[in-house]
């Protein structure tokens, strides 16, 4: 796995040093927003997606990149006070509390829009333009109204009342899942998958990031400030709506792990290089932060 991380590191910060350093302050911050040490969970599983339909891993970088800029913005708004109002964030300061709360709400913007430009990008490394169309479409409805943006909305709005599974289950797959989902088939898509598989797989990363949810909220109320990078324990303050809360820790570890089991079984049957994301699957299953 490692060979995918550095290519992509490497590609990250040379896309946000050559092609998204605005005016002011803006262009510091979103490259401190995004060059933050983090796990790189999303593009990892878009280059790894890409290898296990038969793709060049390398192929699918602007994806990658694409992918994590999108995470980026959802962190450093998700971050606001308006929203859920952290001082921290993978070990250090949140970006607004770096930069001001106008340049963590710029930064956001700017890492969302330069998100798509990246993408587009896929054309020069030989995706084709429906391809590359397909791509834009997907990962754009992942971060919208209808499932990222969505489901930050109804997080709010579930704050401090007793949450129910279904509640519980439908922010997750939005906030979270819809994001792993475009990872999958953005990276199916670079690898030349047919449509049957890239929609299989879009489904599956669905299912992978409501399991990495489940996990995170497991963690924020059972870690440390130093194993988890932020401070453990806001959900509950919060009151957020968080799967644990609606169904209780043992039921939310059990279906965590069965849904990781349902994975890898969709995984190995559909992908015909599947060792690297299967790996990547047996990592989130043993994540500590």
């Amino acid at each position: 796995m490692e060979p995918m991380r550095v290519a992509f590191e490497k590609r990250l910060a040379r896309a946000l040093r050559d092609r998204a350093d605005g005016p002011g302050r803006v262009g510091q911050a979103l490259r401190y927003a995004a060059l933050s040490p983090g796990k790189r969970v999303r593009p990892l599983f878009v280059l790894a997606a890409c290898e296990a339909v038969g793709g060049s891993w390398k192929r699918a970088l602007p994806a990658a990149v694409a992918v994590e800029c999108v995470h980026a913005f959802s962190l450093v708004h998700d971050d606001l006070p308006a929203m859920d109002d952290d001082d921290y964030r993978r070990g250090r300061l949140t970006t607004h509390k770096k930069f001001g709360e106008g340049l963590g709400v710029l930064a956001g913007d700017a890492l969302l829009a330069f998100a798509f430009e990246e993408l587009t990008r896929l054309a020069e490394d030989g995706v084709p333009p429906a391809r590359v169309n397909e791509g834009v479409r997907r990962l754009a409805h992942a971060a919208g109204a209808m499932q990222l943006v969505g489901g930050q909305a109804l997080d709010i709005g579930a704050e401090g009342k007793k949450p129910t599974a279904r509640l519980a289950r439908d922010i997750h797959e939005r906030k979270t899942g819809a994001l792993f989902g475009a990872s999958l088939a953005l990276g199916a898509l670079a690898g030349d998958a047919d449509r049957h598989t890239v929609d299989a797989l879009e489904q599956t990363g669905r299912m992978i990031g409501l399991a990495f949810q489940i996990q995170d909220d497991l963690l924020n109320a059972g870690s440390t400030m130093r194993a988890l990078g932020k401070r453990p324990g806001t959900d509950a303050a919060r009151g957020k709506a968080t799967y644990p809360a609606a169904v209780g820790e043992s039921r939310a570890r059990r279906e965590a792990i069965g849904l990781l089991r349902a994975v890898r079984g969709a995984i190995t049957r559909r992908c015909a290089r599947p060792e690297r994301l299967l790996k990547l699957i047996e990592a989130l299953a043993k994540r500590e932060r």
